[in-house]
Formats: C-alpha cells, structure tokens, sequence
C-alpha cells in the first residue's frame, strides 16, 4: 500500500504558470491535465486552465496545483489544501475521509470521479482543506 500526504495549492487562472516555477526551482517532471481535458468545463474561457498538475522532484518531494474556476470561492491565503491520495487501500482512506469530516464539512462527497478514481473534498473542524484521492476504485 502506498499513501502520500502533500500540499495542494489553488490559484486564480495563474496555476500553469505557477507550477512552472516551481518546476524550475526544484527540478523535476511535471505533468498537468485541463479542465477541457476531463470535460469539466463550465465556462469555455476556462477550458485550458489547469484542472490538476503534478511535480515530482528528483529529491521525492511532490508539489499539486491546480486553477479555481471562476463559479468557486477563491481567498489569497487560504489557497492551500492537504492531499491525501492513494492507489490501494479504499478502507484506510475512505475511513480517514469520514473521520476527517466529523464536525466539518463535507465539500465533495467521495465518490467516482471523471478521471476513474474516488474523490472528496472536506474542510475539517479546525478549518483545514482535505483533498482525498483513491486510485483505482469504482466507489
């Protein structure tokens, strides 16, 4: 079983941009999907921008972005989420999902998503945002 535990940043139409910086900061390989891509765009303007990028860096850090579409809430300072995700165990994960919830808010039920995996979204108890990926399963 492998979980990772990583940062996930948010922007305001800058998150290509942004993780290209940083690729150039840290090194590595960066990968990114776009809205278009996964067909989740609302708004046809905002059908490039990047719905998820990922970089891997040669000292094993990983660094998630992604851009905030216009019909969500975006705030300077609380454009940071954690990320939970994993390819395997569907129990742990989606136990850890619910606990995290408890006296939270659920955002985004865990559930199957366009690109084949569960995903859910929930701001615990103390404010924090919780991303929650599961590779792999038909939830």
């Amino acid at each position: 079983m492998s979980i990772n535990l990583n940062p996930y940043l948010s922007f305001r139409g800058e998150a290509r941009q942004a993780m290209e910086f940083y690729e150039s900061v840290f090194g590595g390989t960066l990968t990114s999907s776009t809205f278009a891509e996964f067909g989740m765009s609302s708004d046809p303007a905002e059908a490039d921008l990047v719905m998820h990028a990922q970089l891997v860096t040669p000292a094993g850090l990983i660094l998630m972005g992604s851009d905030v579409p216009s019909s969500m809430p975006y705030t300077v300072g609380d454009n940071i989420s954690v990320s939970l995700s994993g390819d395997e165990d569907d129990e742990v994960l989606s136990g850890w999902f619910a606990a995290l919830a408890e006296g939270g808010e659920i955002t985004l039920p865990l559930e199957k998503a366009p690109w084949g995996d569960s995903f859910g979204q929930l701001t615990d108890r103390f404010g924090i945002h919780w991303l929650v990926n599961i590779g792999g399963t038909a939830a």
